[in-house]
């Protein structure tokens, strides 16, 4: 086990909604999360006092941040204040998976 290169199989891997899958790597302050979600998942609306930023790695999906909405692709970025409440619709046909990147700031002890 490296300290500094850990494998995908050292990644802590939840199902957080149905359809939603993540894998998750900390260090002390910063968490990383790569996210899949079949088509029609939801991540239902929240919030948490943890600051998010993410990317958009491949498929589309519809983000409901605070009183804003909008579908993103590819390259596409987010930012969400702590205690703001979000939501997420993945797009596409069956067969396709979106993937996503989440940066978060403390960790989510709950994603360990």
């Amino acid at each position: 086990m490296s300290m500094f290169f850990p494998t995908s199989d050292e990644c802590a891997r939840h199902d957080i909604f149905p359809g939603v899958r993540i894998s998750t790597c900390a260090c002390e302050k910063l968490m990383l999360s790569y996210v899949e979600l079949e088509p029609g998942a939801v991540v239902a609306e929240h919030s948490h006092p943890h600051e998010q930023v993410g990317m958009m790695i491949e498929g589309q999906a519809q983000f409901f941040i605070g009183n804003e909405n909008k579908i993103l692709s590819k390259g596409d970025m987010w930012r969400i204040p702590g205690g703001v409440k979000h939501r997420v619709v993945a797009l596409g046909k069956p067969g396709d998976i979106v993937r996503a990147l989440d940066i978060f700031t403390p960790i989510r002890e709950d994603y360990l």
